[in-house]
């Protein structure tokens, strides 16, 4: 198997950045960057620290301002320096201190969170490692010099500098701090608290902070009787006494288990004392009976007697801490600064999203409250580093890249026109290849008492007709219509379903519409699994509040999405406008991994391919593959390039000559490993097909978890929603020194402040200009099949994307094991069926 060659350039491996775009109307835009006008001019001294016994960096902090404070004007010879929590401490000069020293440190009343019982006096081992001088990061900002580990060291340096502060004082996740100033309830016993992000990036000639604003859920400080009431959706705690269900006494022990705790009975010395919360009792505080002093009373008699206090809610159960050691809910306190980390349910992610969403001015301002939290200009540890921070974000030079044309079919009266701002709508327009729905049925997963076939029926017709003016042909306009229960056999019911489509039209059938009582999953996941790998037949599924409605804009966006489930092309950009695509035979690829979420460790990581199937690139195939060991390269991406290849040849009848390789779900330190192991995949796959077939590959790295955000300077360079306009790309002064990649903000704003996609080129056999590459992807960005509007990233990666989420609800059962080297879909998880494979099924 061949492998990658290396760049000309003894700078890097990936691909130079070649001479800088000029398409497109200048424009000038502010970004959350802040630039270091002044780095360490000194050598660096890095020791390796060793804390015993091993603690949570939150201790392992505490321990070490302790020692500072012990030792600044000793042993340290009053010389700040920062610590990671970790492992790692910086100092700006040599520390009066032998190579290797061990300290004690004593720590009295510390909050002890690791589950273990801990000492009060805590070793701490130094040992010098080395030494990190600038000149090297310097010469790599210019362009002079590779990226080496020398580099990375003083970048993460400069990280741990600006860090140290921070961690100390405030809650530290990652790389954000959280403040519980502005913080604001949400539902169920959590709050949201505003959090800022900052990280040390190397950019074009300097280093830049990159600070951003974060949230995270915490458990809200405050009474414990409060929070329960609340994770029950009662008003009031005085609403409990109507008895709390053994359904709802499972929610609260699972909610509120390892909830830190003080207790509030015995007076503001013991109110200092945190308990973690064990379990709930099965009785509550009058019937849990013990013996104290030879007399045996309830916990509420107890404190009656002990401290003079009548509890007013002795019928709730009691929270156990340490060894059995029972306290009534209502004489605890939630201790603040607890991170929600069990996953939000559906109304806590709306309040949270609710919480973030801000306008660009409003985020560039909370940015900037960030800054003055921070304060650069003033912090200590910063100043005995010499590091030196501008207080004002980056003003950059941007583009604004042409709209382009996008083709409907020719009878429409608009057939060929150019969006304004990123969206349009389907007013005047046919789809530009449109298909016949002869055979199809109806399912409603709900009662005949809820839901009339009158109501049903008149959907029906409204969709039809739509249908109809977007250019698809519906010959059989009064499918069959089912009723079933959502708690019932769903495989059999839609089984029956298929069948009496065919036999109602004497045809194969193309389509179940289910209409569905509400947004759950269950349901939703059941209807996918059985007509994607059971039956193979394309299902649309649609929620009853709008089939009541029955809006004429709801039904053109179902249209748009039958029509592309069945085969057809909702629209295409003119030839002459994506020259790469249609000069030759050009295949376009978009691929991701989808890992399964916190607590899921059972489940396996799921990898998506999609292909354009012609020159249009408004159809794409797609692959799936189930794999093992959360690892973000492929495992069998050769396979799955053989298949997507194939339908291309099987679609238009020839090879493609060219693949463009997007590709998501990197971290930019898996950037090398992914390249070499997927580019050596994708040769191989074309040389198993035929030993001459060597196409020229482009791969591209697409990220869109960044937090670099634009901020448009002049009114007229922004939409109607304050953010920048479509077609926005940035590739200077906050990119990477040298390599080719470049920030596009491709689609209009919908509601807060948009985030662009970040694109970094790898590899290119293709020779692109920036140009070319800016502005075909930006262009793809128009096509995207089921929505009239610009979307943010390039659609082959966003089909990706869609195939991982459609893949998890293709297993039968809720234990999904996956053996090590698997890559195959294992017996839990269903194939889709061939038939679907050639079509955009997951719509």
């Amino acid at each position: 198997m061949e492998t990658i060659s290396k760049t000309p350039s003894e700078l890097t491996e990936f691909v130079l950045r070649p001479s800088l775009g000029t398409s497109g109307r200048k424009i000038r835009v502010r970004s959350n960057f802040f630039e270091i006008t002044n780095l360490p001019d000194m050598d660096i001294i890095q020791y390796d620290v060793t804390i015993t016994p091993d603690v949570p960096p939150i201790l392992n902090r505490k321990i070490f301002a302790e020692f500072e404070k012990l030792n600044l004007s000793g042993a340290l010879g009053n010389v700040r320096s920062v610590f990671d929590g970790r492992k790692n401490i910086f100092a700006p000069q040599q520390l009066p201190i032998k190579d290797s020293q061990i300290f004690k440190v004593s720590l009295s009343n510390y909050e002890n969170t690791s589950g273990k019982r801990l000492p009060n006096t805590f070793e701490l081992k130094m040992k010098k490692v080395g030494r990190i001088n600038y000149e090297e990061l310097v010469l790599f900002l210019g362009g002079k010099r590779q990226l080496t580990p020398n580099c990375l060291t003083a970048i993460m340096a400069l990280d741990v500098i600006i860090h140290h502060q921070p961690s100390m004082n405030f809650v530290t996740v990652g790389r954000s701090f959280f403040t519980p100033r502005g913080s604001q309830a949400i539902f169920g016993g959590a709050e949201v608290w505003q959090g800022y992000y900052q990280s040390a990036r190397p950019t074009q000639g300097k280093m830049m902070i990159n600070v951003d604003l974060s949230a995270s859920a915490f458990y809200e400080r405050g009474p414990l009787l409060l929070m329960v009431t609340k994770l029950l959706g009662r008003r009031t705690p005085d609403d409990l006494r109507r008895g709390v269900s053994e359904k709802d006494y499972q929610k609260v022990e699972r909610s509120i288990k390892n909830l830190k705790i003080r207790v509030t009975h015995r007076g503001e010395l013991a109110s200092k004392k945190s308990f973690k919360i064990n379990k709930l009792t099965q009785n509550s505080a009058d019937d849990i009976k013990f013996e104290s002093n030879g007399i045996t009373m309830s916990v509420s008699e107890y404190f009656q007697k002990t401290y003079n206090r009548r509890l007013g809610y002795p019928f709730l159960p009691c929270v156990v801490v340490k060894r059995n050691i029972y306290l009534p809910i209502e004489i605890c306190e939630v201790v603040e600064g607890q991170r929600h980390i069990r996953k939000l349910n559906e109304k806590q992610t709306a309040d949270m999203i609710k919480f973030t969403c801000l306008q660009p001015n409003d985020r560039a301002n909370k940015i900037r409250q960030g800054v003055d939290l921070l304060n650069y200009r003033t912090n200590e540890y910063l100043r005995q580093f010499g590091l030196v921070i501008n207080n004002d974000m980056a003003i950059l030079e941007a583009r604004v890249l042409s709209t382009p044309t996008i083709t409907y079919h020719p009878s429409s009266r608009d057939f060929s026109f150019q969006p304004r701002e990123g969206s349009w709508n389907l007013r005047d327009k046919k789809v530009a290849v449109g298909v016949t729905l002869g055979s199809w049925a109806v399912v409603c997963f709900g009662s005949e008492r809820d839901y009339s076939p009158q109501t049903i029926q008149a959907f029906v017709r409204q969709l039809v007709i739509t249908c109809s003016d977007t250019g698809m042909d519906v010959p059989n306009k009064t499918p069959p219509i089912m009723h079933a229960s959502p708690q019932g056999d769903i495989e059999g019911t839609l089984k029956q379903a298929w069948l009496r489509a065919g036999n109602n039209s004497k045809a194969q059938p193309q389509l179940i519409l289910c209409i569905l009582p509400n947004t759950g999953v269950p349901l939703y996941a059941e209807i996918k699994r059985v007509t994607d790998t059971v039956i193979g037949v394309a299902s649309q599924c649609c929620q009853n509040k709008h089939m009541i409605q029955a809006k004429k804009q709801y039904c053109a966006n179902i249209c748009l999405k039958i029509n592309v489930k069945l085969g057809g092309m909702n629209s295409f950009i003119s030839p002459s406008q994506v020259p790469f695509i249609t000069d030759r035979p050009t295949i376009l690829m978009g691929a991701d991994v989808s890992h399964p979420g916190p607590g899921e460790s059972n489940l396996p990581s799921i990898a998506a391919l999609c292909g354009s199937m012609d020159s249009r690139a408004s159809r794409y195939s797609a692959s799936i593959r189930v794999q093992s060991g959360r690892t973000d390269i492929i495992a069998d991406l050769g396979n799955m390039t053989k298949e997507v290849l194939k339908t291309f040849y099987q679609s238009c009848g020839r090879k493609p000559e060219r693949i463009l390789f997007y590709r998501d779900g990197v971290s930019e330190g898996q950037f090398s490993q992914v390249l070499r192991g997927e580019v050596d995949a994708l040769r191989a796959a074309c040389a198993s097909l035929d030993p001459d077939y060597r196409p020229t590959i482009t791969f591209v790295i697409v990220q869109k978890r960044h937090h670099t955000i634009f901020f448009p300077l002049d009114r007229r360079d922004a939409d109607r929603t304050g953010n920048c306009l479509p077609g926005t790309v940035v590739e200077t002064k906050i990119t990477h020194p040298f390599e080719f990649d470049f920030y596009l903000q491709s689609h209009p704003g919908l509601q807060g402040t948009s985030r662009s996609t970040h694109y970094h080129v790898l590899y290119d056999e293709n020779s692109f200009s920036s140009d070319g590459i800016q502005q075909l992807s930006n262009n793809l960005c128009y096509i995207y099949a089921r929505c009239t509007r610009a979307v943010s990233i390039v659609p082959p990666v966003y089909y990706a994307h869609i195939v991982c989420r459609r893949a998890r609800f293709h297993s039968h059962g809720d234990d999904i094991e996956v053996s090590e080297g698997d890559i195959g879909a294992t017996s839990t998880f269903g194939v889709v069926k061939p038939e679907l494979q050639r079509v955009m099924y997951y719509m």
